[in-house]
């Protein structure tokens, strides 16, 4: 059985790329063969951040998306992991409808995993009530509970979408917020979480030592909840 991961939300700005890249460097770092797609066409994270294992793939054609699932296919022991770009929800959702693959997912031995990533926001709430209410138990869910720009989720946990979700089998998670400056010098050169955790010759972030602590740290919170979730 391959596991396909599909780090999605369909709202900018809620960290979708961030947590495709934690999930990429734990699979790294455990050893766990995968091959990355990156749907974003300006500034895709994981054909940036992890050029080694990502292709680039686009969501408006089939042909495309078919690849996905032959690679899957292919390597039944190597991971898949795709990086959805802002409001691209609609259009997989159209592939994988036509081509019913919700519904052959177990005959061609695909075990399919949607990362809902989330902030704090109502918006964020309303996507996943859609996503829920357009795949019901069709598909493996994981929330991931950014906390980029706070801890509260009140506005989920009254909604009774988290709960439902729950009752579909569904995994939360959360991510705790990596201090900003540390993540501006991360992104600025362009590295890889591992990197930015300890540092080489050839490092050009400049993070301090305790910066350095304080991503390892932050990176074995993040890990622990990404082995809740399971890859």
């Amino acid at each position: 059985m391959t596991n396909i991961h599909l780090v999605g939300g369909e709202k900018g700005g809620v960290g979708k790329s961030l947590v495709a890249r934690l999930i990429a460097q734990y699979m790294i770092d455990h050893s766990m063969p995968f091959l990355g797609f990156d749907s974003d066409r300006s500034h895709g994270a994981l054909l940036r951040f992890y050029a080694g294992y990502a292709s680039p793939v686009l969501i408006d054609q089939y042909e495309s998306l078919d690849v996905i699932v032959e690679a899957a296919t292919q390597a039944p022991e190597r991971r898949i992991l795709v990086d959805l770009a802002a409001q691209t929800q609609e259009r997989l959702t159209q592939w994988m409808d036509d081509s019913q693959l919700l519904e052959v997912a177990t005959e061609l031995g695909l075990h399919i995993k949607y990362w809902h990533v989330m902030d704090t926001g109502k918006d964020s709430v309303d996507l996943l009530k859609r996503l829920l209410d357009r795949h019901g138990p069709r598909l493996n869910y994981v929330l991931v509970l950014n906390q980029i720009r706070g801890e509260e989720f009140r506005i989920l946990d009254q909604s009774g979408e988290k709960e439902r979700a729950l009752s579909l089998g569904a995994v939360v998670i959360s991510i705790r917020r990596l201090q900003e400056s540390s993540m501006t010098k991360i992104d600025a050169a362009s590295a890889s979480f591992w990197a930015a955790a300890n540092k080489s010759d050839g490092d050009t972030s400049g993070l301090g030592l305790l910066e350095r602590q304080r991503v390892k740290v932050w990176l074995k919170n993040a890990f622990a909840e990404i082995e809740k979730a399971g890859v």
